[in-house]
């Protein structure tokens, strides 16, 4: 089978698919993380570590992650037509999703007291869940 025709199998979605995939995929990792860090910091009494989660997690956006996500959307709006859904990332963007799982597996089993690791967890979900706006934003702009 050629490439032509393995691709009438490819999931194929246009731009307005990928712009709310990435959003959500965004926001819903990010909400996981900051639930499963919240409990962690319940647990251990120390909910007081939520605001420096907060302000590191804003701090990481701003600096960090939202350049990547601009690029992220800058991608997806040179797609031409439809291209598969699974490239709503690259392929160097999904391989550092996959290092990310396995970190978080690590860390998880590594021993860390919980409150240092609910803080984590809080400052990197709240992160990703701040610049996901910028995929919610342009995707608005595209409904209307």
């Amino acid at each position: 089978m050629t490439t032509s025709g393995l691709k009438r199998f490819t999931p194929g979605v246009d731009k307005r698919v990928h712009l709310l995939l990435s959003a959500v995929l965004w926001t819903a990792v990010g909400m996981w993380l900051l639930v499963r860090g919240g409990l962690w910091l319940r647990s251990a009494d120390a909910l007081w570590l939520i605001i420096p989660a907060l302000l590191l997690g804003s701090a990481k956006s701003l600096l960090i992650l939202d350049r990547t996500a601009e690029k992220g959307i800058q991608r997806i709006l040179r797609f031409n037509g439809t291209a598969c859904v699974g490239a709503v990332y690259s392929i160097r963007t999904w391989l550092l999703v996959m290092a990310m799982m396995a970190m978080g597996y690590l860390l998880r089993h590594s021993g860390i007291p919980k409150p240092v690791l609910g803080a984590l967890y809080v400052t990197i979900g709240w992160a990703l869940v701040l610049s996901s706006r910028h995929a919610w934003r342009l995707r608005r702009q595209f409904n209307r």
